[in-house]
């Protein structure tokens, strides 16, 4: 078979491998939104059929030969790109027996479902032996596709961002560590008090006005959809990209913020080119990138004064007069600094020194250093560490969070990375749209997708994650723009 041919058949059959797999996210979509309660048992059999499918032809011999019959010299373009990702993929998925790849999908579905009632109840015992087995399988599945001795947190890390070690995470999060810790000290000890957001916000106003502002930020309603989920996120690519908030009636900002966050995701995934479909160079290089475009759209754009400008009128036409008297008051409760227990509601002060806290926490799990039955202590001595409060109830320590369900070890740390990120591209983006706060207190966000399709989305995955940043900002990425904007943003603000 010629170079070409092999290509044409590997590519073919990576189509369906993708289709399929995509078809697999719909039933998770499914089953986090639309799925009623007693199809959890069916649902679990049916991800573990879909798993074994895929595991069966990402790892299909046939596969192996026509990447043995392609002189990746004699390509041209993308092919070079596809041809050695769908390498890799195959290698590391070969190396994890079928039977271990349905049981890791079985778990996860069964999962969910434990984790959700665990939540409900404030109950970790009741979640623990279901995590036990799934770090067990994690760390089978490390012990299967490491190489050259890798550390099976860095096994696990590589699915997420493949060219990224935990070391060198450890060596940006540790240059970001102490600026967080002084901001957070100078604040604490700021006099500024910012006022509370007070009264209802019925949800019909809540979704409309998220609605609209997922519009803006360049989301396309036509390959969409908003709805509820217990944890917000988004799923799905090209014309079929579904985001999910929720809804507090006292807090409008969870919603709103939830459904930008998921927006930057979504417009990243919407705005791959068209012709890349459902091949490997459609794809993002890492969830560091991808997560600086949901932190980006959600703090440097979405919680800055010149979008709050536009954001106070439309709030008041939605909701009437909320107790807020003016836009430069919305602004300081929007930005507003507390050491709260929710991740996700985190300001941006503490938001890293969350995602640090799960960091640690995995790494000593996987490595056998920490038990789950010792974890919920574990997470609550650090969190009175850092934070300077005790966690009171599980929801709102360690069973918060739904990506440890999943299996989702090597996740966490990607959201600081892509705060790191976000941090160096708004910069690049502030200095190549001079004029863009005066587009944003108009509601125009079109200079913001405009330029982060051209430097980061279109790139998809033909260059590393540092690759992509370094070109797009011209240097190479370190937590200093990240550390810069905070210190100025939260210095004005709380006069510090």
């Amino acid at each position: 078979m010629s170079n070409q041919s092999a290509y044409a058949e590997l590519m073919e059959h990576n189509r369906r491998t993708v289709a399929l797999g995509q078809v697999s996210g719909l039933v998770s979509w499914d089953q986090e939104v639309m799925m009623p309660a007693r199809g959890q048992a069916q649902r679990s059999e049916q991800a573990a059929a879909l798993g074994a499918i895929l595991h069966a032809r990402v790892t299909d011999p046939a596969v192996g030969d026509w990447i043995a019959q392609i002189d990746v010299a004699d390509l041209d373009g993308d092919a070079r790109v596809n041809v050695p990702r769908l390498a890799r993929d195959h290698r590391r998925s070969s190396a994890i027996p079928a039977r271990q790849a349905g049981e890791h999908a079985r778990l996860a579905s069964d999962a969910h479902g434990i984790w959700i009632n665990a939540r409900k109840a404030d109950d970790f015992a009741a979640f623990a032996p279901t995590l036990e087995r799934m770090i067990s399988l994690r760390r089978e599945e490390a012990a299967c596709v490491s190489t050259n001795g890798q550390d099976p947190y860095d096994a696990l890390l590589d699915d997420y961002e493949p060219d990224v070690t935990s070391a060198e995470l450890s060596t940006l999060f540790d240059a970001l560590r102490p600026g967080l810790v002084d901001l957070r000290a100078r604040i604490a000890g700021s006099d500024v008090e910012v006022p509370a957001l007070a009264g209802q916000f019925p949800k019909e106003g809540q979704l409309a006005l998220a609605h609209e502002v997922a519009g803006r930020f360049g989301y396309d309603w036509s390959g969409g959809r908003l709805d509820l989920a217990v944890h917000p996120f988004s799923s799905g690519a090209g014309g079929d990209v579904r985001i999910t908030t929720r809804v507090d009636e006292a807090n409008p900002f969870d919603c709103l913020y939830s459904t930008i966050h998921e927006t930057g995701h979504a417009v990243y995934s919407q705005n791959h080119d068209p012709k890349d479909s459902f091949a490997p160079v459609d794809g993002h290089a890492g969830m560091g990138v991808h997560e600086s475009q949901s932190r980006s759209f959600e703090n440097q754009i979405g919680r800055s004064r010149a979008f709050v400008e536009w954001l106070y009128p439309r709030m008041r036409e939605v909701f009437g007069d909320f107790g807020t008297p003016s836009a430069d008051v919305l602004y300081a409760q929007i930005n507003a600094v507390h050491p709260g227990f929710i991740r996700t509601e985190a300001d941006e002060v503490h938001y890293n020194l969350h995602v640090m806290l799960r960091f640690d926490l995995e790494r000593a799990l996987i490595a056998g250093d920490l038990t789950v039955g010792d974890l919920e202590a574990a997470w609550n001595d650090r969190f009175a560490a850092d934070f300077g409060q005790t966690v009171p109830k599980a929801s709102l320590g360690v069973l918060q969070d739904v990506h440890w369900s999943a299996g989702l070890f090597g996740y966490f740390p990607t959201y600081t990375l892509g705060n790191i990120y976000a941090g160096c591209l708004t910069a690049a983006l502030r200095a190549a749209v001079p004029d863009l706060d005066d587009e944003l207190a108009w509601g125009d966000m079109s200079s913001v997708t405009t330029w982060m399709n051209t430097n980061v989305h279109r790139v998809g995955t033909r260059r590393p994650a540092a690759e992509i940043i370094a070109p797009a900002t011209g240097e190479t990425p370190t937590p200093a723009p990240l550390l810069t904007y905070l210190d100025a943003k939260f210095g004005e603000l709380y006069g510090v």
